[in-house]
């Protein structure tokens, strides 16, 4: 069980930390939630305490770890799927993980993608979203801006 104050990460909406813990009535059901209030953009996110496991919420990384990810993320390898439905559906499940490498993986893959041969509407969306749930555990880990932190990113992608 998370406490309030706590920094975590939600992961198809990225990190935030605990405001509260609240009940509330939805469709006839009493339940807990955790009041996650997001870093980029001051949004708020409804998530279930006794479900929250499930979902996939978890403590964000140490420092260290986020600082070893953006160290490796030029070595990072990607795989280069043809098939634009495969590859959608596999980036799809990396997201849906939570795992900060693979939402990393999903982000440079789309990225080295847009350069190389442009990106459809779908995998800009995709990468819009990835590149937010990246910054936003780094912005609350590092202590940094938004804007620092899409520096750190995009430095470590072209070097």
């Amino acid at each position: 069980m998370f406490q309030v104050g706590d920094k975590i990460v939600h992961p198809m909406h990225g990190a935030g930390v605990v405001d509260g813990i609240v009940e509330k009535q939805i469709n006839g059901i009493t339940r807990e939630y955790y009041l996650l209030k997001l870093p980029i953009g001051g949004m708020m996110v409804l998530i279930p305490t006794e479900s929250s496991e499930g979902i996939g919420v978890r403590a964000v990384v140490a420092p260290q770890e986020a600082e070893r990810l953006l160290a490796e993320l030029s070595e990072l390898r990607v795989e280069a799927i043809q098939n634009w439905n495969q590859r959608y559906r596999e980036n799809m499940t990396k997201l849906k993980s939570g795992n900060l490498r693979s939402v990393a993986s999903v982000v440079k893959s789309l990225m080295l993608r847009e350069v190389d041969r442009g990106l459809s509407t779908g995998e800009r969306k995709m990468l819009h979203s990835a590149k937010q749930i990246l910054l936003s555990e780094l912005v609350l880990v590092q202590s940094i801006s938004y804007e620092e932190a899409e520096a750190r990113i995009n430095g470590a992608l072209h070097s």
